[in-house]
């Protein structure tokens, strides 16, 4: 699935199931809700933090997920096609970073 089709079925499934859009605030608020969640696991599961039994369960695919779902709702509340920024962005930073990351002997 691509952006488009992935903000596509968001929207559907907003109308759908979730009667309308959060507002952008609740939205970026949700957000910052679910990158905490990654942040979570991603910090006792990898890091150094030890991982309480309760949380090692969770499935780090599922909490990523949230965090697109949320940010396709921002997308599409805010009219911006993701596909085409992502492009766009994809672009611009490999013209910019392509001979810096080669060059970075931290990376190798």
């Amino acid at each position: 699935m691509n952006l488009y089709n992935a903000q596509k079925a968001v929207d559907e499934w907003i109308k759908a199931h979730g009667v309308r859009y959060f507002n952008e605030l609740t939205n970026m608020a949700q957000l910052t809700e679910e990158v905490g969640e990654v942040a979570r696991i991603i910090a006792r599961r990898y890091g150094e933090q030890s991982e309480k039994e309760e949380d090692k369960n969770k499935d780090l695919g599922e909490e990523l997920a949230d965090v697109v779902f949320v940010v396709l709702c921002l997308a599409n509340q805010t009219g911006i096609n993701l596909e085409e920024s992502f492009k766009k962005k994809l672009e611009y930073k490999t013209k910019r970073d392509h001979a810096r990351h080669q060059n970075n002997e931290k990376l190798r």
